[in-house]
């Protein structure tokens, strides 16, 4: 087992990390920025390291910083988190070549499942489900068009480094693909120095539910079930929840298989993701493979009584998993806490918190590093808590929510709070009626409405 865990990442998902390792015993290093000094993964590590200034390309993702951090705390492994480096190939490897264990996926790997184009070819070679869409990155424009006619209108254009909706458009006429497929290369090498486009077909009423998986060093591979992240607004998710409402058993037996086969395929080691897209017949289609832990993995942790991260330490210190697959015996929704206004479009509202009273009770769950008097920095991801409430069933679980939503107190800064709150009342959302599609005629009431 490792002596001393290095956890390359900040905020909430920095403290989580933190938490289970002294829990089994390992030692912690936290990096920091300057704009980090305050913040509680500091204050609990044992060791902390500053990596430089606020801007992230000059500490949380400067790979040699980062590395001189591990080497001078002596660290044996290094956790990324989400986001930043967890899924950098480049990192893994280097991590390698300095004999730190990277608790998440071998380079080869992040290169395999990364790449859209590539993750796709290499899931339809699985036998996994996958949107009818190019072989690949398409080549110019004559073959854009000849493809759309072949798939059929709707399309949807993604640029293959693509991710948070940059680079995607999509397109019900022939005569709008030329237009979108000019804006999307553009923003694409724009966002990522890389404007390679691929093509799927548009999939009607879409819902996006991801199966969890976890593999072990020996091939072998389990999932732990599905989580429903269909509340998005642009490309970014808002609310979670598992069991999905519009998952049945059958479903869940199929899409469980598909995803313990695709990582079973690839040998993955690790947690991870597999994504897919669920159309309103319930045919589910494969659309891509995060390879590191996600934002909302407290849900599944709460309704099948499980440590994620514990399993990712244990495997990448050699532990064989179980095999086992797992079912939700409880009902769990994940509210994501951001520091944003949503009365004025989610305008992010960064400051100092004057306040704060956290919920709880039986049922209730907060990953937070922020508290009374800390200042939220400009400089990074808007999401400053998350509010998890479980219960016995769907309808107990929202209760418990709007409950927990009231008792949530934020002040001297603007906070998601409200449109949870408003969420919750939400026929449609009670009635487990949503899709993908669901912010875009979602209106928040006025303050003085409420």
């Amino acid at each position: 087992m490792f002596k001393k865990i290095l956890i390359a990442n900040r905020g909430e998902i920095a403290l989580r990390i933190l938490r289970t390792c002294k829990e089994m015993g390992i030692k912690t290093v936290a990096v920091y920025s300057t704009a980090d000094a305050e913040s509680l993964h500091v204050r609990f590590a044992d060791e902390a390291v500053c990596i430089g200034p606020p801007p992230s390309n000059l500490s949380y993702l400067k790979i040699s910083n980062i590395i001189a951090a591990a080497e001078i705390t002596n660290a044996d492994a290094i956790h990324p988190g989400y986001g930043f480096l967890s899924e950098n190939a480049k990192f893994s490897k280097i991590c390698e070549e300095h004999e730190i264990k990277f608790i998440g996926a071998s380079a080869d790997m992040i290169a395999k499942m990364g790449d859209k184009a590539t993750a796709k070819a290499t899931m339809k070679a699985a036998g996994v489900p996958c949107i009818p869409g190019s072989e690949g990155i398409i080549k110019d424009f004559k073959e854009c068009r000849k493809l759309a006619e072949e798939i059929g209108y709707p399309v949807m254009l993604k640029a293959t480094a693509g991710g948070g909706g940059k680079g995607m458009r999509a397109v019900w006429k022939p005569e709008d693909l030329e237009p979108a497929w000019e804006s999307a290369r553009k923003e694409a090498e724009a966002s990522f120095g890389n404007d390679g486009m691929y093509m799927e077909k548009l999939i009607e009423e879409p819902r996006h539910i991801e199966i969890q998986v976890v593999g072990d060093s020996s091939g072998k591979a389990c999932h732990l079930s599905e989580r429903d992240c269909s509340i998005q607004r642009r490309h970014q998710k808002l609310t979670e929840e598992t069991p999905s409402p519009f998952m049945t058993d059958k479903l869940r037996k199929k899409m469980g298989e598909a995803a313990v086969k695709a990582a079973e395929y690839i040998k993955y080691e690790g947690a991870g993701t597999v994504e897919f897209l669920v159309d309103k017949h319930r045919n589910f289609y494969f659309m891509e493979m995060n390879t590191r832990i996600q934002v909302e993995h407290p849900i599944t942790e709460q309704v099948i009584d499980y440590d994620l991260i514990r399993e990712q330490i244990l495997v990448a210190s050699g532990v064989p998993i179980s095999g086992k697959n797992y079912f939700p015996q409880l009902h769990s929704i994940e509210c994501r806490i951001n520091a944003e206004d949503p009365y004025h479009n989610f305008r992010p509202s960064p400051g100092k918190i004057t306040n704060m009273h956290a919920p709880g009770g039986h049922g209730v769950r907060i990953d937070t590093h922020v508290y009374s008097g800390y200042t939220i920095p400009p400089n990074y991801d808007s999401m400053i808590a998350k509010l998890i409430t479980t219960a016995q069933t769907r309808e107990e679980a929202i209760n418990k929510m709007k409950r927990a939503l009231d008792e949530f107190v934020i002040e001297g800064i603007k906070t998601t709070i409200p449109f949870h709150r408003q969420l919750m009342d939400e026929p449609d959302y009670i009635e487990g009626n949503y899709t993908t599609k669901f912010m875009e005629s979602f209106k928040m009431k006025t303050p003085e409405a409420e």
